[in-house]
């Protein structure tokens, strides 16, 4: 039996510093993941055979990290049928304008989940590839939710303590 798992594709290893937080977090909910610097205008040769051979291996869900042109995300969905997440970097004279354009902006047929540009896209990266595992794992489906309840818990106390300093 394969265990399913997150591949992580980024552009250039100056994304890391940001995709990091995707590795944090899917580790942080126990999901399996591999990481890899992989180029949709310097190596597609390398990428294609990559999105392949993971695919063999049980890869559920890619998540590609890309700036500028962007490319990385569509160049995974091309290779494959698995969900493929795309977080537009920060980078650029348009600080991840064009890579989220370049993310969103696919052809019908070859779709790609497209997240907020940077850190909060890496982050919401892993949440929704934490999702779509949890459709066959209801452990992990059960994390998500403690989670959401932690959060929601963080919040009440802060607006605890708001209202209770404005006494």
């Amino acid at each position: 039996m394969t265990i399913p798992f997150v591949a992580i594709l980024m552009g250039s290893d100056s994304d890391l510093p940001v995709m990091k937080i995707t590795l944090d977090t899917l580790a942080a909910f126990g999901v399996p993941y591999e990481v890899r610097i992989s180029s949709a205008h310097r190596t597609p040769a390398a990428t294609a055979e990559y999105v392949a051979d993971a695919d063999q291996r049980g890869c559920a869900v890619f998540i590609a990290a890309a700036g500028l042109a962007a490319h990385l995300a569509g160049a995974v969905a091309a290779h494959t049928i698995r969900p493929v997440i795309g977080v537009p970097m920060e980078s650029g004279p348009l600080n991840g304008f064009d890579a989220l354009l370049s993310t969103v902006q696919m052809p019908g047929g070859i779709p790609v989940a497209s997240v907020a540009i940077g850190k909060a896209g890496a982050k919401n990266a892993a949440y929704l590839a934490a999702q779509i595992l949890a459709l066959q794992d209801s452990g992990l489906a059960q994390r998500l939710k403690d989670d959401r309840a932690r959060t929601a818990e963080q919040i009440a106390a802060q607006n605890r303590k708001l209202q209770a300093s404005l006494k």
